[in-house]
Order: C-alpha cells, then sequence, then structure tokens
C-alpha cells in the first residue's frame, strides 16, 4: 500500500505519494517528523520552486534518490551538507541549486493531486511573498 503526504500552503491542498521503495530512509525520518510545519518561500537560485527550511526539524538522512532536475510536483529533501536544510517544492522547470552552485536533493515523494494548482501557488509566493505550509500523514 502506498502512503501519501498532506501538503498545505496557504489555502491550497495538495496530496503527495511517498517513495518508500526508492527513498526508505528519508521517508521514514519525514514520517517521524510530521506534522512538518513552517513557512514556503520562492526559491532564488532552482528556478520555478518553492522551498521549506528543515533547519530544526531533526531529519538526518544521507543522499538517497538524489537528484539536482526535479519535475513538477516532484518534493526533494535536502540533507544540508552544503546549503541549509530544506524541502524543495517545484511548480516548474527547475534545477536544484544554492548560492554555492547546483545542488542533490533526495526525491521522496511526488504531488499526485492538486498537481495543476502548484504553479499558482508558486506564483503567489514569488508575487507575494511566503506561505504558511503544513505537511502532514493522511
Amino acid at each position: 500500500m502506498t502512503r501519501s503526504l498532506e501538503l498545505k500552503i496557504g489555502a491550497r491542498r495538495f496530496v503527495a505519494e511517498l517513495l518508500e521503495a526508492e527513498a526508505p530512509g528519508t521517508c521514514g525520518a519525514i514520517i517521524k517528523a510530521l506534522p512538518i510545519r513552517g513557512k514556503v518561500i520562492h526559491a532564488r537560485w532552482s528556478g520555478e520552486a518553492m522551498w521549506l527550511p528543515m533547519k530544526d526539524s531533526g531529519v538526518e538522512v544521507p543522499h538517497e534518490n538524489a537528484t539536482s532536475h526535479p519535475s513538477r510536483g516532484e518534493l526533494l529533501f535536502y540533507p544540508g551538507f552544503v546549503s541549509e536544510k530544506e524541502i524543495l517544492i517545484p511548480y516548474g522547470p527547475s534545477r536544484f541549486a544554492s548560492k554555492a552552485g547546483v545542488l542533490a536533493g533526495n526525491h521522496f515523494a511526488t504531488v499526485r493531486e492538486g498537481l495543476d494548482g502548484l504553479a499558482e501557488v508558486g506564483s503567489s509566493v514569488l508575487w507575494e511573498g511566503a506561505k504558511e505550509a503544513v505537511i502532514d500523514a493522511i
């Protein structure tokens, strides 16, 4: 049985399928940290993406199922080796990066419900600023 997460950004709701076979350590650590609360802000170097800072989350995992080129809705957890620990939420073309250069994050979940509304939320975060976000189990 595939488990899912609910991602709320502002008033919008998304459902993401966990990729437990591909990123078991990351999925397990994220599940233990739920609910995850914070503010998403627009990415500066990663293209059309938002990110949720995870500095104090307690999630500690190595790289697994890592990519630098996530597609729209492919959630990445970055363990924080070169840049800040975070969850990247791409809503369009992106290449995961920081001021230090290209990064690789653990692809641990993919948005399956509400994907069409992700670009609208991303644009809103870009032009209006940070939005409250909650990630929790369904």
